[in-house]
């Protein structure tokens, strides 16, 4: 008597746990398709990379080298993009002379903030900033030059640069000779980095 009365109890309690779940409702689209509802889910995209495989130990401490290298510079690219697409929209509107004022206190202004830690970059990275600047914005460096201080001293700088070996009109290739950078840039938006 006493099992047949612990067993009602369980079973009460169960039956009454059951009924007490909650049941998560999705409201999706769906599209009808010969008498059939198909349901319809937009997924992000995803890029599928595969394991990078090094030839050899000398292969992977470039890699490494270049993962360093751009983990520095891309901030900076970023905020380049950022800060570029803010100065033209407070030049819109704005006659020449205004545009050289703003333009000369916003270049006096990211030379006391940023002056001193980009002066300290080597070589390759000021080649990868410039290359992220470009992927940033969508314009060569030159381009940027030309449109901000005019097409002399874009002249000059790049005469300037080609002297040390960096080309301000290069263009950024990401399928191409810049695909370990962009494969380290999108491991570094992902999170895996």
């Amino acid at each position: 008597m006493k099992r047949l009365f612990l067993i009602a109890i369980l079973f009460a309690l169960f039956s009454g746990a059951l009924h007490a779940q909650s049941v998560d409702v999705i409201v999706l689209k769906a599209r009808v398709v010969n008498g059939d509802t198909l349901p319809q889910i937009y997924l992000p995209e995803v890029n599928i990379r595969g394991y990078i495989i090094f030839r050899s130990p000398a292969d992977q401490r470039r890699f490494d080298r270049l993962v360093r290298n751009v983990k520095k510079v891309y901030p900076y690219a970023k905020l380049a993009g950022i800060k570029l697409n803010e100065y033209e929209a407070m030049m819109a509107g704005l006659t020449g002379k205004e545009q050289r004022k703003l333009l000369k206190r916003a270049e006096d202004e990211l030379k006391a903030e940023f002056g001193d830690e980009l002066k300290a970059l080597n070589f390759t990275q000021g080649k990868i900033l410039l290359k992220l600047v470009d992927r940033e914005t969508g314009n060569p460096t030159y381009h940027i030059v030309k449109e901000l201080r005019g097409s002399f001293v874009a002249f000059f700088w790049q005469n300037l640069s080609r002297l040390f070996g960096y080309n301000l009109k290069e263009k950024y290739d990401p399928e191409g000779k810049d695909r370990d950078i962009e494969t380290i840039v999108n491991m570094i938006e992902n999170g895996l980095i």
